[in-house]
């Protein structure tokens, strides 16, 4: 039995227009994708989880003062020639590996805050008519293999439409999109509904989507209604559910731990995580972490 090809997915999506208020007043001059995650920001970390998916082509859909992340990519030719002149070959390898292959990076704005799904419209011309992959910023994953390449791996098997998925505590369910799942294998969770925020006595289980998504191109024939959901917004998982039944629709079970950087809990813990697993300051930070126990 010879397995269907799937068109490849070679872009992704980058929403990076929100105002990041939960980490006011740092975010009042500074966008929260730039707040710095050990020795990188927030917006590199999924940078490079996008690169090790095989992903070439990256879009950011921005919003008023976030010019910084575009100039964080940006090749600095004065930077690049201090560290070299100065034998800091270490420090100038981690500033190539932060520079946007050239002709890679497309921006596109969204002018008002509609909500995730109008977020991605405002991508539509540059994605075309391919799959495409969406990434939120806020959400980072330690994991061996990142995240969007564990599921790249799953749609050249699967295809459609898939969402990253995990069980959250039945009270949070308010937070997430949450599956109404049909089929489930441990790993693929075949879905016959999507409920966006739903109240913890109304939710139909605990498996919740988290922010990574490969979506087919004909999406954009929902979103482009302008139609608002939950919140008031235009939502993408309304998008979503409504391609059940005409295109393949599941969830998908990653291997790793997710932190949630969009508020200062999930980012402080990301910091601890991701500083214990560093070679050069991992044993520092596990040091210092031990001085505190029994004093606080």
């Amino acid at each position: 039995m010879n397995q269907k090809i799937f068109k490849p997915i070679r872009k992704a999506v980058f929403p990076v227009a929100g105002l990041g208020t939960r980490f006011l007043p740092a975010t009042k001059s500074m966008p929260k994708e730039m707040l710095p995650l050990v020795d990188r920001p927030l917006i590199q970390h999924a940078f490079e989880e996008a690169r090790e998916a095989g992903i070439e082509e990256f879009i950011f859909v921005t919003g008023r003062g976030k010019e910084l992340l575009e100039e964080h990519f940006d090749y600095q030719p004065e930077l690049e020639q201090t560290l070299e002149s100065r034998g800091k070959f270490d420090m100038l390898e981690k500033v190539k590996t932060s520079e946007m292959p050239e002709g890679k990076l497309f921006l596109t704005r969204q002018p008002k805050p509609l909500g995730l799904g109008h977020a991605i419209w405002c991508a539509k011309k540059l994605i075309g008519d391919e799959p495409f992959a969406v990434m939120l910023p806020d959400d980072v994953f330690l994991s061996d293999t990142g995240c969007l390449k564990q599921m790249v791996d799953c749609y050249n098997e699967y295809g459609g439409n898939m969402m990253a998925v995990m069980d959250v505590p039945k009270e949070d369910t308010q937070k997430y999109g949450v599956l109404d799942i049909e089929d489930d294998d441990g790993k693929v969770a075949k879905i016959k509904g999507l409920v966006e925020k739903p109240k913890p006595e109304d939710a139909p289980s605990t498996l919740s989507i988290i922010g990574r998504y490969i979506l087919q191109p004909e999406i954009f024939d929902y979103l482009s209604k302008f139609e608002k959901g939950a919140g008031g917004e235009i939502q993408l998982t309304d998008a979503i559910a409504h391609q059940i039944g005409k295109y393949p629709v599941n969830g998908f079970r990653f291997k790793g731990k997710r932190f949630d950087c969009g508020g200062r809990v999930g980012f402080i813990e990301a910091n601890i995580a991701f500083s214990l697993k560093d070679k050069e300051i991992g044993e520092d930070v596990r040091k210092i972490i031990k001085s505190y126990e029994g004093k606080i």
